[in-house]
C-alpha cells in the first residue's frame, strides 16, 4: 500500500470527501456515474482516478456496484472536510467574510492547511462545532457527530422548531437568506403553504418569509416534536443537503 504521505494529494482529498458525502446518502456503495456527476467531470476520468485510489487503498471496489472508502479513505475525507470547516470559520468569524464566499475560498485553502494552523485556528474559534453553514466540524480525532434533522420543505403549517444548516454550494441562496437576516440558529414557524409544489410561508422573528422549494429543499431544520404535523420529518442525511 502506498504511504499515506502520497495519498495526500488534492485530487485523492477532494476524491475521497465527495465519495464520503455521497456514500452518506445511501447504503450501497458509490458509482463512477454518480461520483463523475458530483465532481463535473466524465465517467472515464473517474474510472482512472478510481484505479489509483484503489491501489493507495483509499478505496476498496465491490465488483459491479461500486466503491466505498477504506478506513484510511474515510479519515483522509474527515480530515479535509475538518480543514474545510473550520477554515470557512475562520474566514467568516475571524476575517468578517461573508458567508457566500467563505467555501470557494477554503476549497482552495483546505488542501493546503498545515496541522499546526488547524489547531491554532481551532484555538483562536475556540474549538467551533459547526461552520458558518452550521454544518458539523469533525472533531481533532475526525469523529462527525451528525444531528437529526429535516427538511425545511416538508414541514407544514404550525410546525415550529430551530433553523440549524443550509448547503453551501449556491452563493446567490446564501446571499438571499442574508439579506432578510435568516440565518442558522434562528428559531421559525410555518404559518401557511401553498399547494403543488408553491412556496411555504415561514416567520423569522416578527417577518414572515416565502420559501421557494429549492430553498425550502437546502434548508435542515430541527423540529419541535410537539408541534411537528408528521412523526416521519427528522431525516438527518448529511450528504442529503450538499454540505461541501
Amino acid at each position: 500500500m502506498a504511504s499515506k504521505e502520497l495519498a495526500r494529494t488534492p485530487a485523492v482529498e477532494d476524491y475521497a470527501k465527495a465519495i464520503f458525502a455521497l456514500e452518506s446518502r445511501s447504503t450501497e456503495p458509490v458509482s463512477t456515474n454518480a461520483l463523475a456527476e458530483r465532481l463535473g467531470i466524465t465517467p472515464g476520468s473517474v474510472s482512472a482516478m478510481l484505479k489509483r485510489l484503489g491501489e493507495l487503498g483509499v478505496i476498496a471496489h465491490e465488483p459491479y456496484r461500486g466503491v466505498r472508502l477504506t478506513e484510511d479513505g474515510r479519515r483522509i475525507a474527515l480530515e479535509v472536510i475538518r480543514h474545510h470547516r473550520l477554515l470557512e470559520s475562520f474566514l467568516a468569524d475571524a476575517l468578517g467574510m461573508p458567508w457566500d464566499r467563505v467555501h470557494a475560498e477554503a476549497e482552495v485553502l483546505e488542501h493546503v492547511l498545515s496541522e499546526d494552523l488547524e489547531d491554532l485556528i481551532a484555538a483562536k474559534l475556540g474549538h467551533p462545532t459547526v461552520d458558518p453553514h452550521g454544518d458539523p466540524i469533525p472533531t481533532a480525532d475526525l469523529e462527525l457527530e451528525e444531528p437529526s434533522t429535516a427538511r425545511m420543505e416538508s414541514l407544514q403549517p404550525g410546525d415550529e422548531g430551530l433553523f440549524v444548516r443550509v448547503s453551501d454550494s449556491d452563493p446567490e441562496m446564501l446571499r438571499y437568506l442574508a439579506e432578510r437576516g435568516i440565518s442558522p440558529g434562528e428559531r421559525f414557524a410555518v404559518r401557511d403553504r401553498q399547494p403543488f409544489g408553491g412556496p411555504l410561508f415561514v416567520v423569522f422573528g416578527e417577518q414572515e418569509h416565502a420559501l421557494g422549494g429549492q430553498l425550502a429543499g437546502a434548508m435542515r431544520v430541527e423540529v419541535d416534536r410537539s408541534s411537528s404535523s408528521a412523526a416521519g420529518l427528522i431525516a438527518g442525511e448529511e450528504g442529503s443537503i450538499e454540505p461541501l
